[in-house]
């Protein structure tokens, strides 16, 4: 289902072009994830479920200086944007989502079965026990950043793999998780192609007068100046691991979780 090398960066590469960030800012809609209080305070809603991720900020100091920079990216799109508009993540949050597997509705109606949580995290083991051989090349997988995209409810920035062996990397973890049948029997399967990106922040109060022009002049100028600097780190997809969340601020684990080093 996921792209091939090629198509893949000639697809995400157009999502963080102006024209792009136009057409999607006439569909941006208020994430459900989050939510104003009575008192203008922002809540966070429960969202549950699993994914296989790499470590978040909070537990990557391989990658601290490239989430710096995003940390400080992330900010400069918050004050650029309307007062309420995004909802900024906590940057100790920042991660690569490597294989989404369930969540929300989906989730709560599974686990309602018996010892649900315990099978999803027994077949990931299993997966990625048999996957690390062929994961672990040698080779650092970086990738680097493309610019800002807008999505449906978020801002985000994607990432394009600095050569097709960090890609096939990627892909290969994907096709051991989602092609597995015993996996696929607990109601789990591929729904999105790839689209690496971390998540700077979720939609909030939306303006019915909102400038979008103006936004898409901003995040636009935003682009160039980030792309344009000299000292832009890559970030090293070194280790994958499976993470329960409960929210879309904290993704947690347990010691004896399933992890594999890529």
């Amino acid at each position: 289902m996921d792209d091939t090398f090629q198509v893949y960066i000639n697809r995400v590469a157009r999502l963080t072009l102006p024209e792009a960030h136009r057409t999607q800012l006439q569909h941006i809609q208020t994430s459900p994830k989050f939510r104003l209080g009575p008192d203008g305070a922002v809540e966070t809603m429960p969202f549950p479920g699993f994914s296989v991720i790499t470590p978040p900020w909070r537990d990557d100091a391989e990658n601290s200086e490239f989430y710096s920079q995003l940390q400080e990216l992330q900010q400069s799109v918050v004050k650029a944007l309307p007062p309420g508009l995004l909802v900024p993540v906590p940057p100790e949050s920042f991660h690569v989502t490597l294989a989404d597997l369930i969540w929300d509705g989906i989730y709560r109606d599974a686990a309602a079965r018996p010892n649900f949580d315990q099978l999803l995290r027994d077949r990931i083991a299993q997966i990625l026990h048999e996957v690390q051989p062929s994961l672990q090349t040698g080779i650092p997988a970086y990738w680097q950043m493309l610019g800002l995209a807008i999505r449906t409810r978020a801002v985000s920035v994607c990432l394009a793999p600095k050569d097709e062996g960090a890609y096939e990397q990627v892909l290969a973890l994907r096709r051991a998780i989602y092609q597995n049948s015993d996996l696929m029997g607990l109601g789990i399967e591929q729904q999105y192609h790839l689209t690496a990106h971390i998540t700077l922040g979720y939609f909030g109060n939306i303006p019915e007068d909102l400038d979008r022009d103006g936004i898409s002049e901003t995040l636009s100028n935003l682009n160039l100046d980030w792309l344009s600097r000299e000292n832009m780190q890559s970030v090293w997809l070194h280790r994958a691991e499976l993470r329960k969340f409960d929210n879309m601020t904290y993704y947690y684990r347990e010691p004896d979780w399933p992890v594999v080093e890529l």
